[in-house]
């Protein structure tokens, strides 16, 4: 990276809440978000509370009610950055919130309707666009800046992050909002998963085993929700943690869905984000781990070349909120954020390799998509 940039502001909706002091609560139990509605399958859902936030904002703009849910969250994480960060409309910042699936529930019901009847309802067009999320986020918050939204499946947030970063280091922007959003949770896109063998299967204490190497089936879980921050450039007083060092890179195609058993993408994205840093400084991981077996493994695998007999502790909060697809490297960026700012590691609670806790300064994030496009992100406490 050429410069420093500082993350000054920070929001998000999830399972876990929308408040800082909420989400941190919930990160310190050791219970998880899962729940089975109607003997289905394991999800992890916004709470009762927060659906009702999200009906609220519906409710007070009559241009709201024909919105996705994957907007809706992304208006209220956008909001609460904004607000974090003391920015306001004068502010004029760029805006990147990307999603892997967009308005899946508005478009599956479009869909359905259109087999019944023959003919597309008037907004059906307009609303399940990819760019609908970046669009109606700065209409609502009333910024005439850049307004972007892309899809590189489940490591859109931290591709977001990247694109920001670019423009602010271009001189093209001084500030820049950057997120994921998703609402996934649909009978068909649950199915799409369930269809590749990787949804968790069979009731448990904890149904989804991110980053357990010795399990024996696939573990994954969809959850929901949105977040994201606001990237300002240079070294801010207010900052609440600086990014030191981004690393990305992808792998050639060898199946629709998967990385290379050693996770070769990883290796390169993270040996790129580390810089000049040396591994031994790195004092914790938050790793992109969905609970598959291989996709695991290979970003351990990965983490294990470079660091070697240097390992940090290694975490990740898909055991608790499931896999929010295109959001979940910004809410595991929030993780590593709210551990900075509290001088806690968050474990997990199955895993008992957990080294002694050193000073939390430097955390590494990852995320990557189907297909190998990795993304790790260097942030620190100074």
């Amino acid at each position: 990276m050429q410069e420093c940039i500082s993350i000054t502001g920070l929001g998000s909706i999830s399972p876990l809440g929308t408040s800082a002091i909420e989400i941190w609560e919930n990160y310190t139990k050791s219970s998880h978000c899962f729940s089975k509605e109607n003997d289905d399958e394991y999800t992890a859902a916004l709470s009762e509370k927060t659906k009702e936030e999200v009906e609220r904002l519906k409710s007070s703009n009559t241009k709201y009610k024909n919105l996705d849910n994957s907007v809706l969250y992304a208006i209220i994480a956008a909001r609460n950055a904004v607000k974090n960060a003391n920015w306001n409309t004068e502010s004029d910042f760029g805006i990147n919130i990307g999603s892997s699936r967009g308005a899946t529930a508005l478009f599956e019901k479009y869909h359905e309707d259109f087999l019944k009847n023959k003919q597309a309802q008037t907004l059906s067009s307009p609303t399940t666009t990819l760019g609908n999320i970046s669009s109606w986020v700065g209409h609502d918050l009333q910024t005439s800046g850049p307004q972007i939204s892309h899809s590189i499946t489940c490591s859109t947030a931290l591709h977001a992050l990247l694109n920001g970063i670019a423009w602010i280091q271009a001189g093209m922007a001084t500030k820049f909002l950057v997120g994921g959003s998703e609402a996934p949770l649909t009978p068909f896109t649950i199915a799409q998963m369930k269809a590749l063998h990787i949804y968790a299967k069979k009731q448990a204490t904890y149904p989804c085993l991110s980053l357990d190497l010795e399990k024996k089936q696939n573990t994954m879980i969809l959850g929901e929700g949105a977040a994201a921050i606001c990237l300002e450039k240079g070294e801010h007083a207010n900052a609440l943690a600086k990014i030191r060092g981004i690393g990305y890179a992808t792998e050639i195609l060898k199946h629709n869905t998967s990385i290379s058993a050693d996770g070769a993408c990883f290796e390169k994205s993270m040996r790129m984000a580390l810089g000049k840093y040396l591994p031994e400084e790195i004092d914790a991981i938050v790793l992109h781990a969905p609970g598959t077996i291989k996709g695991d493994l290979a970003e351990f695998n990965a983490i294990k070349k470079i660091f070697c007999n240097k390992m940090p502790n290694l975490t990740t909060n898909k055991w608790k909120i499931g896999h929010t697809f295109g959001a979940s490297g910004m809410l595991s960026v929030e993780l590593a954020i709210l551990m900075i700012q509290h001088k806690k590691f968050i474990s997990i609670p199955y895993i008992d390799h957990v080294k002694p806790p050193k000073p939390l300064k430097n955390i590494l994030v990852n995320a990557v998509g189907f297909g190998g496009n990795a993304v790790s992100v260097l942030l620190t406490r100074d």
